[in-house]
């Protein structure tokens, strides 16, 4: 096993993919095309000679193909951390191809110090750019949502920052905050009409009588047979005083304490976020998948590891699931988020539906402006900076949502939630 794959910019492949970009991106995303306003495409060519890593939310494995549409309206081209387990894949040709578009591997769950050197040293370069996602792994899974941040990104910008003054370098690093908002193309009948036939295939797939329901009250209707079956098959007495909410984070906990318990998972605290654990987990199961050499991991066969990353997506789907987030706003956009839950867990995959991305920006954050107070706490500069960007960029999400409007009234759910 290479512990660590570089990062490499192979001309000819860029300027294919570069010529060729729109076809990819619809067979490889199904995204029939990416948007942003010609103001946003003005402020953001000012920095196109700059120190910079663009920041955005992450709630599909689309956001790195935007970032590298966004790379090419700069006039530039951006450096990306890729988990290590994906070099891999499809027998190392997808670790080769992304690796020439600039991708270099991090390993979440330890130091990782080639990765860290690696970012560093781009971000010294005259011009270097990376593209980064706070919200880490797994992601989000909703559009009109935010994980916490992890501070990883402000730190390391704060690093790079001292290695230029080290290097009697004059200048600064900026972090872009940016949001990507999904937004699926067609007509509200042709959505509705393709919603009604996905869900008709998990109701018989489970048996379920739809009814004259509307859309909305079938995915909960859905939703509470899935969490019902959940609880019988990790024997958990249903408190439906609790209601479903509840019930669900039951769900997910117990699944991801099976795991750790299991492998006897060192490090593993019970008290945690269900998302921490999570992480957590998936850190564990991508070393053991990319043999790293740590004594201290858990011993697996390779059945057991492919259990439990099937475990681990099975919690992830629960994660993912809200149901306030549903109802208060059913738009066509969170009833895919759904879907898409509902499908991987019944089916164990699920199909991209055509949409389009939109991205807009916010207003550059500066590492020089922030230093002096760096000097002073890291601690507090580096949570302060890591809040004012999620800041930005909530404020881009609240505005992005007045782009899609919902397919049924909301909250009109009659007995269907738990």
């Amino acid at each position: 096993m290479e512990p660590f794959i570089p990062p490499s910019f192979n001309l000819p492949l860029l300027w294919t993919v570069d010529l060729f970009f729109p076809i990819l991106t619809k067979l490889v995303q199904n995204l029939e095309s990416i948007e942003i306003s010609n103001e946003d495409k003005q402020y953001i060519r000012t920095f196109r000679d700059s120190r910079l890593i663009y920041c955005s939310n992450h709630p599909s494995n689309s956001e790195p193909v935007v970032a590298y549409y966004v790379a090419n309206v700069m006039g530039t081209r951006f450096h990306y951390m890729a988990s290590r387990q994906v070099f891999d894949w499809a027998n190392g040709f997808v670790g080769k191809f992304i690796q020439n578009l600039g991708a270099f591997s991090v390993l979440a769950g330890t130091s990782d110090r080639d990765s860290i050197k690696t970012a560093r040293n781009i971000l010294t370069q005259k011009g270097g750019k990376l593209a980064l996602f706070p919200e880490g792994e797994p992601v989000s899974g909703e559009n009109d949502h935010l994980m916490p941040f992890q501070n990883g990104i402000v730190q390391l910008a704060f690093w790079a920052y001292e290695d230029l003054m080290k290097n009697n370098i004059e200048d600064d690093i900026y972090i872009l905050p940016s949001f990507v908002k999904y937004i699926y193309t067609g007509t509200d009948a042709q959505i509705k009409a393709e919603l009604h036939e996905s869900l008709k295939k998990i109701e018989q797939k489970l048996n379920i009588d739809p009814k004259n329901k509307n859309l909305l009250r079938r995915f909960l209707t859905i939703g509470r047979m899935l969490l019902e079956n959940a609880e019988k098959e990790y024997q958990i007495i249903p408190e439906k005083e609790k209601g479903w909410d509840y019930r669900i984070g039951r769900i997910r906990h117990e699944i991801l304490d099976r795991i750790a318990q299991k492998f006897n998972i060192q490090g593993y605290k019970k008290e945690n976020h269900a998302i921490d654990k999570l992480r957590y987990i998936l850190a564990i199961l991508e070393m053991k998948t990319v043999n790293f050499p740590d004594p201290r991991l858990p011993e697996m066969t390779l059945e057991e590891l492919e259990w439990a990353k099937r475990e681990s997506m099975k919690a992830y789907n629960f994660i993912s699931i809200n149901t306030e987030y549903l109802i208060s706003y059913p738009t066509a956009e969170r009833m895919y988020e759904w879907l898409k839950h509902f499908e991987e867990y019944v089916f164990g995959r699920s199909s991209l539906r055509p949409r389009k991305a939109l991205v807009k920006f916010a207003e550059v954050l500066s590492i020089k402006d922030h230093y002096e107070i760096y000097k002073s706490s890291k601690k507090i500069a580096i949570k302060k900076l890591t809040d004012e960007l999620r800041r930005r960029i909530q404020i881009l999400l609240e505005d992005s949502k007045k782009l899609t409007k919902p397919l049924v009234r909301p909250y009109d759910i009659g007995d269907d939630i738990v």
